[in-house]
């Protein structure tokens, strides 16, 4: 029987724990706390390794009034005296971000699941590695060499700079092949050629915004959110509610999640956000991805969490049943 959950967060997410209803976590951590898990949370750096084993300084999460808050004096832990572990600290994937998923190699993942597995998150790139399924993304390259770049901007006329590893949009350009600026641009974030980027071929429907595709496991949700540019931005960048509309998911489009899925969850990624703009996916989230719960709620009507958390609950009982099974027959 599942009982003990701890949730690796962003540390911004913490010092804004209580009433943060804009974030996946708040509502996760609710839905779990209501039916009555016992709830921990932490951030990277309470992460640490003590005679080769994983532990962690984490505060216990509680319940009042609808909202959640936690004790504000942490305790010591193994990983392991943990059912579940929820692995969701945001970007930039740094070395402190690295050094925070090495923790896990020394973590029982037969006794604990951990979701999404850091050995596996440090191993994908939410932008370099959509070219896992070339077939479902537009043109791109990934290089440091401005001349590469400047001859694909050059080809495609329009493009997308981006950093490897950031979030939230951070460092992301759009970039025409009349710009004045397309060198100096691709200098700075190249860091003079020291630093590749992905560059994508624009596509012209983003002025629409893009799709938020929602995974668990091998469930592709047909609940969808799009999420819209902000006031002169060519990209989402602003959480608020003018800038999200209720989205339907195509054929195609649940077709190229499901094999995403499916590819995924092979390695202990579970829960997944796909970027998607007119049938490309742009960006694969996997290292804290956002559900848009309050959102999805207000648009189609619903407690998504609820849904969210019954696959999440399967997710469990498939794991710990491969592993009972695996103990057996020892």
């Amino acid at each position: 029987m599942i009982k003990n959950i701890l949730f690796i967060i962003d540390e911004t997410e913490l010092k804004y724990f209580e009433f943060n209803d804009l974030v996946t976590d708040f509502w996760l951590i609710k839905e779990f706390l209501k039916r009555n898990y016992k709830v921990y949370t932490a951030v990277k750096s309470d992460l640490f390794t003590q005679k080769a084993q994983g532990g962690v300084f984490a505060y216990k999460t509680y319940l009042k009034d609808e909202n959640i808050f936690y004790y504000k004096e942490k305790d010591k832990y193994l990983i392991n005296d943990f059912d579940v572990v929820f692995f969701r600290s945001d970007p930039p994937v740094d070395i402190n971000y690295i050094n925070a998923c090495y923790v896990f190699d020394y973590v029982d993942k037969q006794k604990t699941l951990v979701i999404n597995n850091p050995c596996e998150v440090k191993n994908f790139n939410e932008k370099f590695h959509i070219n896992y399924f070339p077939e479902f993304v537009p043109e791109n390259i990934v290089s440091s060499s401005a001349e590469l770049i400047m001859n694909f901007i050059y080809e495609n006329e329009e493009a997308i700079l981006k950093p490897l590893n950031r979030c939230f949009g951070s460092g992301v350009y759009y970039m025409n092949k009349n710009d004045k600026n397309l060198l100096t641009i691709i200098n700075n974030m190249t860091e003079d050629g020291k630093t590749p980027v992905m560059v994508q071929k624009y596509i012209k429907e983003a002025k629409d915004g893009d799709k938020r595709v929602l995974v668990i496991g091998n469930k592709v949700f047909d609940e969808c959110i799009q999420k819209l540019p902000g006031n002169n931005n060519f990209k989402f960048s602003i959480h608020s509610d003018k800038y999200f509309k209720s989205a339907v998911l195509t054929d195609d489009e649940k077709y190229m999640a499901q094999k995403v899925a499916d590819k995924l969850s092979e390695r202990g990624i579970y829960l997944i956000g796909l970027d998607v703009i007119n049938g490309k996916i742009i960006e694969i989230n996997v290292t804290s991805p956002c559900y848009f719960i309050r959102e999805i709620n207000q648009h189609y009507g619903i407690h998504f969490e609820e849904k969210i958390i019954k696959y999440l609950e399967q997710l469990f009982e498939n794991h710990f049943s491969k592993e009972r099974v695996y103990a057996l027959n020892k």
